[in-house]
This record gives C-alpha cells, structure tokens and sequence, in this order.
C-alpha cells in the first residue's frame, strides 16, 4: 500500500479510527500507523478482524492496539476513550469513520441512532482526552452531504439525512470544540467501490453503482479514499470545514454550512 503521508510524519501522536476493523477505517489506521501514529483500532463486534488490523500494523513496525465498542452506548465509548488513553495517552486525532443504516434487524431509527446521535456521543465522550490542536475528522459521502438540495437513491436516501444530521449536529457543536483547541474537518466523497454501502446499493438497486461511475466519470475505491482521509488529518483545514474527494459538479450546493 502507497503511503500518502512521510514516514514519521505523525511520529508521537495518537489516532483513534472509528469503524476502523475493514474498509476505508482499517486502511486510514494503516496510512496513519505508517506515518508513526499509534492507532486505536474501534470495532464493534468483529474483534478477529480488528486483530488482524493491529496485527498487521505491528508487523509493518507500527503501534496499534483494538478496542471494542458499541458506539450508540455511552458507557461503551467512555470505556474505550479510557483504555485508548491508559494505553497511548491523549488523542490527537479522531476519525469519525463508523456508519450505517442499510443493515437489515437493527430496528428503523438505527440510522439516525448510529450517524447522528452516536456521532455526538463519541465526541462528546472524545473531549476530555483529546490533547491541544487535537483534530477530528467527519467521514461523509457528497450523496449525504448535498440530500437537501440533490435527491439521492431511495435505498441510501435514510443513511443520507442520518449522515447530514450528524454532521449538523457536529458542525452545531464548532464554537465549543474551537474554544478547546480542537480542530473539526468534514471529509465528503462520492459513492466508494468495494465498501459494505456500495454492495449493499448494488444489491438493492442492481446497476446503481456503475450507473453513479458513468455520471462522475470515476469512482474512488477503499484505498483511494482512505489516503484521502489520512490527509485531511494532516492537511490545513478548508474554511468551510469540508474537504471534497472527486467530483462534485453533479450537485447542487446549499447555504448549509
């Protein structure tokens, strides 16, 4: 894997990714890992695989630990900001990465439980271990982003006004976080091949994926988009909080932000 970041760039400082047991979390905590970050690998359930992540960053020389946690629990997060801390000390980086909302049995609020309320949870939970000039990074997708101006497909459209409501609701949240020193980022691309939300569209909505390819012209897959959100933690951050990956003329922008 090319690494967007210098080798010992981010050598003292400490990451924790949400979501970050596959996909475009795992593939962020490996880029900050390279660049001497130690990285909290969050799952939720699925502990062989976050593992496997921290394994893997070991190997490639790098510090890595995995904490479970369910996100929509207080408690849960208060306990794994408290191990993340005891291990590597404050964080300087938070990437707010863990989505969904198309899973099926997770009840019909659980998209907004997951990407709006959630969201506050973590960075509510996240604030006393966050050091100064700590930086947190919203992982979003311009189909969320743009709901309110540009429709989306139906099967996405309950993930999309989630998304966007977590996002209001951290951007609501921007005076407190600046008045701590802490730096807030929106990282917003289009839809990504090869994610759990693009299989699950393709499988709702069969051509849904290659169709959204032909309008942008391409489509950034798991790796691509990760390198990306590795640098908005590291880059200057936008006047307008947002940092767009690919194509955004399919959109109509809104006086939201």
């Amino acid at each position: 894997m090319t690494t967007p970041l210098a080798p010992g760039s981010l050598a003292g400082r400490v990451a924790l990714v949400t979501g970050s047991s596959r996909g475009i979390g795992a593939d962020t905590a490996r880029y900050l890992a390279g660049a001497g970050a130690a990285v909290v690998i969050n799952y939720r359930s699925k502990a062989p695989r976050a593992e496997k992540v921290v394994a893997e960053i070991e190997a490639a020389g790098g510090r890595a630990i995995a904490v479970g946690a369910d996100l929509t629990d207080p408690a849960s997060v208060a306990e794994m900001f408290a191990r993340a801390e005891q291990e590597f000390g404050k964080l300087d980086l938070l990437v707010l990465n863990a989505s969904g909302g198309m899973e099926t049995g997770m009840g019909e609020d659980y998209a907004m439980r997951l990407n709006r309320d959630a969201q506050v949870n973590v960075v509510d939970g996240a604030l006393p271990h966050l050091a100064q000039g700590a930086r947190i990074v919203f992982v979003t997708s311009h189909q969320a982003h743009f709901i309110r101006t540009t429709p989306t497909m139906p099967e996405y459209e309950p993930v999309a006004l989630s998304k966007r409501a977590g996002e209001d609701a951290l951007r609501e949240r921007l005076p407190e976080l600046e008045a701590a020193g802490v730096e807030f980022v929106v990282v917003s691309g289009d839809m990504i091949e090869g994610t759990i939300t693009a299989t699950l569209l393709e499988r709702a909505n069969p051509g849904a994926i290659e169709a959204r390819k032909q309008d942008a012209g391409r489509l950034y897959n798991v790796a691509e988009f990760a390198a990306e959100v590795a640098l908005a933690a590291v880059e200057p951050v936008p006047a307008d909080h947002t940092r767009y990956v690919g194509d955004i003329s399919g959109f109509r922008p809104a006086s939201l932000d």
